[in-house]
């Protein structure tokens, strides 16, 4: 990626040798911090090198009469102005000109601080346009009229105040296993933003788990990002997540995917546990008999603090078991644990965030002696 700002710009903190040697870098970090557990090969999935980011957050520095983007510095004690960012995809590298242009023209950037992106491949940008500053009709109807004119969608944003002028979603196509699914992402919700990465774990997580059958239990199940494609190839699905508006956005994507053979449930891990040993009953499982799945395999995609010490027992009960780490250090550490239990039949880097120290890991257990 060629960046008018690296070496200035707080956002990527590596840019040193180009980008195929810095992946190469992560890979042999990976390889020494888990050569203890794992001696295996680790497979790496590259990144675009540049266009790569669905969604991306950048603040508005005003001076004078004059606005544009503003970042952090490398070393976080100054801010840099910037005027184009290569990293995000290219529906919204072109956006951002026109945009900040159209935002003084229009007189929508008294008091503004900032403004998010969020993207589509199909070409749809949710912005959303933060303000220091109660939002009225007068500011509804310029934005309306800017919206229409740059063909987007447009979320006004202040203190206790959000406007939404016609959607706050773009649906995402995910490409996998041939097929393609289609996800609505919310502005202001989790989502995975890198797409072509998101495609490559979501395909090795379903390659890890051919050949396994029957029912899949999976935890942290989030907006059904990995959950609704593996519902081509299990017989049924039970998907926990705590959050209740990632539960609603998860039926959802089912419902638009046509997908049937899918449970999704509010409960945290915890919570979980006592239901699967009948400790405690939910009215939220109301109709979910849980002796009628024939769990095989677990999968999980939790926070960067990891799994707990429940989390990590009651996977060593499953066959199978597929994790997806966003933090190796934790990864490690919970790895450690199932080591007792399970053996590591396979792990992948996957590079979400080029440029940066950042690494998102998979692995696959299976239990010992089978």
């Amino acid at each position: 990626m060629n960046c008018r700002y690296f070496g200035k710009c707080g956002s990527c903190r590596v840019y040193e040798n180009g980008y195929d040697f810095q992946l190469n870098e992560k890979l042999l970090k990976s390889e020494d911090e888990f050569k203890e557990l794992y001696r295996g090969d680790i497979t790496a999935f590259a990144s675009n090198s540049s266009h790569y980011r669905a969604r991306a957050e950048f603040r508005i520095w005003h001076d004078g009469d004059e606005i544009s983007y503003a970042m952090n510095s490398l070393n976080q004690k100054s801010t840099i102005m910037i005027d184009e960012c290569p990293m995000v995809e290219e529906n919204i590298f072109e956006l951002m000109p026109k945009l900040i242009k159209e935002l003084k023209t229009d007189k929508l950037d008294t008091k503004l601080f900032g403004a998010d992106f969020l993207g589509a491949s199909s070409g749809e940008i949710v912005v959303s346009l933060l303000y220091h500053r109660r939002l009225d009709d007068e500011w509804r109807d310029r934005a309306d009229i800017l919206a229409q004119k740059l063909g987007i969608y447009i979320i006004g944003r202040s203190r206790k105040q959000k406007i939404v002028l016609t959607q706050d979603y773009v649906t995402q196509t995910l490409h996998v296993s041939g097929r393609d699914f289609y996800f609505k992402h919310v502005e202001n919700s989790f989502t995975q933003p890198n797409t072509r990465v998101n495609e490559a774990m979501i395909t090795w997580a379903m390659q890890k788990f051919s050949g396994v059958g029957g029912d899949l239990l999976e935890l942290y199940c989030g907006a059904g990002n990995f959950t609704i494609p593996f519902g081509i190839i299990f017989d049924n699905i039970l998907a926990t997540e705590i959050s209740k508006s990632s539960i609603h956005a998860a039926k959802a994507n089912m419902e638009l995917n046509g997908v049937r053979n899918i449970d999704f449930v509010r409960l945290g891990v915890e919570e979980f546990v006592e239901a699967m040993d009948e400790k405690r009953v939910f009215r939220r499982m109301k109709g979910i008999d849980l002796k009628a799945y024939n769990f095989e395999a677990i999968f999980v995609d939790p926070p960067r603090s990891g799994m707990d010490e429940l989390s990590c027992n009651f996977a060593t009960r499953f066959k199978h078991i597929v994790y997806i780490s966003c933090n190796p250090e934790t990864l490690k550490r919970d790895l450690e644990f199932f080591s007792q239990t399970h053996k590591i039949e396979d792990m992948a880097l996957f590079d979400q965030f080029p440029y940066t120290h950042h690494r998102e890991m998979g692995v696959k257990l299976i239990k010992k002696g089978i």
